[in-house]
């Protein structure tokens, strides 16, 4: 998983698409954030700001990238852009539908400059549908996508927004995906590629275990389903120091063990039953028996076999030794500490360059290797297509 030789052209801001080329930039890419020459990517002023004044969000995903300032609604600015193409392997864009055909940055246009080129787009909708051009942020996709709805106790509380943007990390995480399967395919002897991922999308495909009821005629309700609180076995519990567990225990093997652990092996045989009253005694049962001690009580008492768990904060959870032992959480001598590459393997890079790019930073070392000399940068300069 080295992508030392691609070169991404990475034209998107804030979370979804930064993410998805961080995790590239990760794994070795050449990543390369084309920032327009007024704000830039406006993450950089989003708080919380770290030590450096920078938003940390920004921070977090663009660590190892270089940055590029230029105007695409010039004449200039957009035959300089053309020319860092014809020299890339990837173009990555998340503006809405529409915007880059007016830019004449789109596929079809780049094509003319590279035909090798993989080009993807994300975006909250896709590039087709009647909601297409509609604006939106990671909660419209979630509510769309049904995910929303299910993210509750039951039908009579609210819908409660998830504590991470699903749609947004997991369409950047599903178009890092594509872009690298769009790269092999290359690779394979099928040239470039146009790749259009909505947030929207991958938020419904992450539906398949409510997705065969819904697809039939069935209508899958928050608190109803295995996996969303209907059985007591797979669910969260209050502790006596207001902290939570989740026990998961969907096998009767691991229910048995648990009934054995905690000494009620009398309701290991209720296991996958379905009569509400049934389910209702094993889980005033479990409520009443997990509030007796705390959090971390019941964690040293139950065995690894158990399937009971925290429930962490984000603070603990980056303190938590198997993240630790994993590696995520990486604190590097001269950088600020940051959750790193989720996969480990024989050929991961384990080590990634720490720096943030300031806006523009790179512009004239990028222009420069493109062919620009230092009087063509000087004039673009003077005339505004670059920073």
């Amino acid at each position: 998983m080295q992508l030392d030789s691609v070169r991404v052209l990475d034209l998107s801001r804030l979370l979804p698409g930064p993410y998805a080329t961080q995790l590239l930039a990760d794994a070795g890419a050449d990543v390369v954030k084309v920032e327009d020459t007024d704000a830039g990517d406006y993450a950089r002023y989003t708080p919380p700001t770290t030590d450096r004044d920078v938003g940390a969000l920004f921070d977090s995903v663009n660590r190892g990238k270089r940055s590029i300032a230029l105007d695409l609604k010039s004449s200039a600015g957009r035959t300089a852009f053309y020319r860092l193409v014809a020299e890339a392997d990837v173009v990555f864009e998340q503006f809405r539908p529409g915007v880059a055909d007016r830019l004449e940055i789109d596929y079809e246009t780049l094509t003319a400059h590279n035909d090798e080129l993989v080009y993807c787009s994300l975006s909250g909708y896709g590039q087709t549908g009647p909601d297409a051009e509609r604006a939106g942020h990671d909660l419209n996709y979630v509510g769309v996508a049904g995910l929303l709805d299910m993210t509750r106790e039951d039908e009579s509380m609210a819908p409660q927004i998830p504590g991470y943007q699903i749609g947004d990390l997991g369409g950047g995480l599903f178009a890092a995906f594509s872009i690298v399967g769009g790269l092999l395919s290359r690779e394979l002897g099928n040239g470039g590629e146009y790749i259009d991922v909505a947030m929207t999308d991958v938020v419904a495909s992450f539906s398949q275990a409510v997705a065969h009821e819904a697809l039939t005629g069935g209508d899958p309700r928050p608190g109803e389903t295995a996996l969303t609180g209907k059985y007591p076995w797979y669910d969260v519990y209050e502790t006596d120091d207001d902290r939570y567990v989740t026990l998961a225990a969907l096998e009767p093997k691991f229910w048995a063990a648990f009934c054995e652990a905690v000494g009620r092996e009398d309701l290991a045989d209720l296991h996958g039953t379905d009569d509400p009253a049934e389910l209702a005694a094993v889980r005033e049962e479990l409520e009443a028996l997990f509030a007796n001690r705390s959090r971390d009580a019941w964690l040293e008492a139950l065995s690894d076999e158990t399937m009971v768990g925290p429930v962490c904060t984000p603070a603990e959870a980056v303190e938590h030794p198997q993240l630790e032992a994993r590696g995520l959480v990486e604190r590097p001598e001269d950088a600020p500490p940051r959750i790193g590459f989720p996969a480990a393997g024989s050929s991961v890079p384990e080590s990634h360059d720490e720096s943030v790019p300031d806006h523009g930073e790179h512009t004239d070392e990028l222009l420069a290797a493109a062919g620009y000399d230092e009087a063509d940068r000087d004039e673009l300069r003077e005339n505004g297509a670059i920073l």
